[in-house]
């Protein structure tokens, strides 16, 4: 049994868990929004031209379904690992999410982008078929999947261990690719929820990494001063 001590070390250890509270907002608002904005609902209807010209490819999948371990490995990485990561990577997601589901609460919106009937009958399409029925095709804008898989990527490219490993920088590169294209070969999204989710993310991006930026930057210019000095 652990001992007093040890309660309390791993609590001061692990103090920053706090963060993980955000579920018991998200959660509800999100399962509200998806009970009461449905397919036999008035929401407006996200289309663009570029939506009709996008194959629907049942293989897509696979990177769509892995987007749920990418977050949440990620995450309890870093969450063991690089506690000011982790909360830089929470305040982007989380501040990213709530956008979201702000968005969705005053202005309802959905797609009509699935087909009716499919072309090939294979286990991934089957796959797809069971994604159709858990998930609704209302609540899209902008995309999680998207807002959030780029969130994560942006977090591994500032961890100087992460970032130097190839395989997991260029990998979650490609992974993260894979899953955004998937949101629209699936019909899961419009370009238009794809291209807000980015656009969001670029908003975003120096609220909560600009000032670490920043530091790396004067933390560089007295080394290359110093450099400079030496080389004259």
């Amino acid at each position: 049994m652990f001992s007093r001590s040890k309660c309390k070390a791993l609590i001061q250890q692990y103090k920053h868990a706090w963060v993980f509270l955000y579920v018991l907002i998200y959660m509800p608002w999100f399962y509200y929004l998806e009970r009461h904005i449905t397919a036999n609902s008035d929401f407006h209807v996200i289309h663009a031209a570029l939506d009709d010209y996008i194959p629907f490819i049942e293989y897509f999948i696979i990177p769509y379904l892995l987007w749920f371990a990418f977050i949440v490995v990620t995450f309890l990485w870093f969450f063991f690992n690089d506690v000011s990561g982790f909360y830089k990577m929470a305040a982007f997601l989380f501040t990213g999410m709530t956008i979201f589901l702000i968005i969705s609460t005053l202005y309802p919106n959905g797609l009509d982008l699935r087909p009716v009937q499919f072309e090939r009958d294979n286990i991934f399409v089957d796959m797809v078929k069971m994604l159709y029925k858990a998930d609704t095709p209302t609540n899209v804008l902008p995309s999680i999947h998207v807002f959030n898989s780029i969130g994560v990527c942006i977090a591994i490219s500032h961890n100087r261990v992460l970032s130097r490993r190839k395989v997991i920088h260029y990998g979650s590169l490609v992974l993260g690719i894979s899953i955004i294209l998937a949101t629209m070969f699936l019909k899961q999204h419009s370009v238009i929820d794809v291209t807000l989710a980015g656009c969001l993310a670029t908003l975003l991006y120096p609220v909560v990494y600009a000032r670490e930026s920043r530091k790396s930057f004067h933390a560089k210019e007295p080394r290359q001063s110093i450099k400079k000095a030496v080389g004259d």
